[in-house]
């Protein structure tokens, strides 16, 4: 790997080191500092914040169920369907995404939250994400054919990917059907039903070993022992509590499921899409530790989320810290986001942070811009893989 690629190189005049090889080894070491630091302040007060967030998710779930059923008019349904939306939201990303990711397994205290028996409100497979998002995704970071993460289906979110005519709908696709249906369709990806119903991208299978019976089974297996009993509950059980008044409850689960989706969906996109946002080709290998940290720090974006907004990001409004700490728990990432920053700006690193209105509105102009066919991708070329 070309070393030069890596970091924006500050002026001659700042340089306290030798070689680029020195800068990153340099760069990895404070940055590992800063890993072990945060590292050592996990304990019992993490642990007593999940619990409290547990405890608070449960109740927004019993008043959330509780006025969907009982509500006779828009008011109380509308405070039901927020407050049940609440409750999906901190499952999925505040306590969820945080436990899958492990950072409570060593913590006395923390047991339902270990990472191998944790189950989250969310209609994702939870082993198949641990396998690609925590190894496959966060160790690949935008590097193709490694990262299954560069693409969802139909959607091109680097260059990396070759242009097909597909990609020509991808903007109005995420925004009616990824964002409002974003569970759905990564367990569609995470358990490998998407390699199974689409062309594989120029032979590569993002999940599947292979197109044998076995894999085929074995995708569908993974992806309906989530989706029968996640839809089951809350499409079939909680509806027909209601009696006659079933088509009620539905919309209001439905609404709420909608409005986790597209929140989700919305903060995740945001700390990985951007014209900005480097990405890697087939074969990128980082050549040590410095520079592994340098490419997560340049593959990511973080945006700006205070307080309830923040709190219901999970701590991904902080996705570069995310990217180079994931196990640490969502306020010990927001605890060391400045420290992180000042490294990256002294070891000439791009730390890209920015409201999250622009940065929504620059990673969609980015899907926007991959739907099109670059100017290297034209005729021939772009008629072959289109049609591929």
């Amino acid at each position: 790997m070309n070393l030069e690629s890596i970091g924006a190189v500050a002026p001659e005049s700042h340089r306290p080191w030798s070689s680029e090889e020195e800068r990153l080894r340099l760069f990895g070491e404070a940055l590992d500092d800063v890993k072990r630091r945060a590292e050592g302040r996990i304990g019992q007060e993490d642990v007593a914040r999940v619990t409290r967030l547990r405890r608070l998710s449960l109740g927004l779930e019993i008043a959330g169920r509780g006025l969907i059923h009982l509500s006779f008019e828009p008011l109380l349904f509308g405070a039901g369907v927020v407050s049940l939306w609440l409750h999906k939201q901190l499952e999925a990303i505040e306590i969820g995404h945080t436990a899958l990711h492990g950072a409570y397994d060593k913590l006395p205290g923390a047991e339902a939250f270990r990472s191998k028996t944790f189950s989250w409100d969310v209609p994702i497979d939870e082993e198949s994400w641990r396998s690609g998002h925590n190894v496959k995704h966060h160790g690949n970071t935008n590097v193709a054919h490694r990262d299954p993460d560069i693409d969802f289906g139909p959607i091109r979110l680097t260059e990396q990917t070759p242009h097909r005519a597909h990609h020509r709908a991808q903007l109005p696709f995420a925004l009616l059907v990824l964002f409002p249906n974003f569970g759905a369709l990564m367990n569609l990806h995470f358990t490998g039903l998407n390699d199974v119903y689409t062309p594989a991208r120029d032979g590569h299978l993002d999940f599947l070993e292979d197109r044998s019976w076995k894999s085929i089974a074995g995708a569908h297996y993974r992806a309906f022992r989530k989706y029968v009993p996640y839809y089951l509950k809350n499409y079939v059980f909680f509806p027909a509590l209601a009696g006659p008044f079933f088509w009620k409850v539905l919309l209001g689960n439905w609404l709420a499921e909608t409005m986790r989706d597209v929140y989700s969906a919305a903060t995740i996109f945001c700390g990985h899409v951007g014209d900005e946002v480097q990405s890697y080709p087939v074969g990128t290998r980082a050549s040590g530790r410095g520079a592994w940290y340098a490419m997560q720090v340049e593959a990511s974006n973080n945006f700006e989320a205070k307080g309830i907004v923040g709190l219901l990001c999970g701590g991904l409004e902080h996705q570069i810290e995310h990217h180079l700490f994931p196990k640490l728990p969502p306020e010990r990432l927001r605890e060391v986001a400045p420290e992180v920053r000042a490294i990256c700006e002294r070891f000439g690193v791009k730390y890209r942070s920015a409201s999250w209105g622009r940065t929504l509105l620059a990673a969609l102009r980015s899907i926007g811009r991959l739907s099109r066919a670059t100017p290297s991708e034209s005729g021939l070329a772009a008629i072959v893989r289109a049609t591929a």
